[in-house]
């Protein structure tokens, strides 16, 4: 049984409580499937105070946090786990996608640092960290919302934390497509039907349906995934026009 195990580095680590103590992720840490950890950034700094940060050389807005605790929290953890890739949360990553979820899935440690204030020493980036990542082209208040968001889309890659894995196997951007469309009781609301197909029995019309429902829906809502799709010439073309 594979177990995934992710140390995150955080001035709150208490963040991380709630998130991951209900549901999917309170049963998988009890299956031992995964193993979460946040670490206190401020157990590793060497002034009285605790402080992470300060002025930026320079000048400029804003506080940046000091590599030296981030450093020491990385050589703590990695003393123990030193095939622990090391991931810093940061707008000016790499952007994180579906893809690359499989890919750390793949893992059995992953390291998270989550930055605050304008950001971290720009020599944590350069020298002490495996990769940047970024979800998307937006600036939050600090890593710890987007390491969540990594430890949520990963976590649920590994074996046995989704009980039926064919939900994973048809979900969005797993073929380079939106997932196609989904309905549920009532049959009808509102004037609103669902697709009589659905509703017909025939399971080879109702895949076939839901291919081009998937195409189409990509098509309306990201075209720009279609260059990308790892299906047919198809599937790659927008319905109604010509490849």
């Amino acid at each position: 049984m594979k177990t995934l195990r992710f140390d995150i580095l955080t001035i709150f680590p208490a963040m991380f409580d709630s998130p991951f103590g209900e549901g999917l992720f309170s049963r998988a840490r009890e299956n031992g499937l995964l193993d979460l950890r946040a670490h206190d950034l401020r157990d590793y700094t060497l002034n009285k105070h605790r402080k992470v940060d300060d002025c930026p050389f320079g000048g400029g807005a804003g506080m940046v946090m000091n590599v030296e605790p981030i450093v020491r929290a990385i050589e703590a953890v990695k003393k123990d786990r030193p095939r622990a890739r090391t991931i810093l949360m940061s707008a000016s990553g790499k952007p994180f996608d579906q893809k690359k979820a499989w890919e750390l899935s793949r893992e059995d440690e992953i390291l998270l640092v989550c930055g605050r204030y304008e950001g971290v020493d720009e020599r944590v980036g350069l020298h002490f960290v495996d990769e940047e990542i970024s979800i998307g082209d937006f600036v939050l208040s600090g890593g710890e919302i987007p390491a969540m968001v990594l430890i949520d889309a990963v976590s649920r890659l590994v074996p046995g934390v989704v009980g039926d894995e064919a939900c994973i196997r048809d979900e969005s951007f797993t073929a380079d497509l939106l997932e196609y469309p989904q309905y549920t009781r009532p049959q009808e609301f509102r004037g609103q039907t669902v697709p009589e197909i659905l509703i017909s029995g025939d399971h080879q019309k109702i895949r076939d349906w839901q291919r081009q429902a998937a195409r189409e829906k990509t098509a309306r809502i990201r075209p720009d995934l279609l260059k990308n799709a790892k299906t047919s010439e198809q599937d790659r073309t927008a319905p109604g026009k010509k490849p």
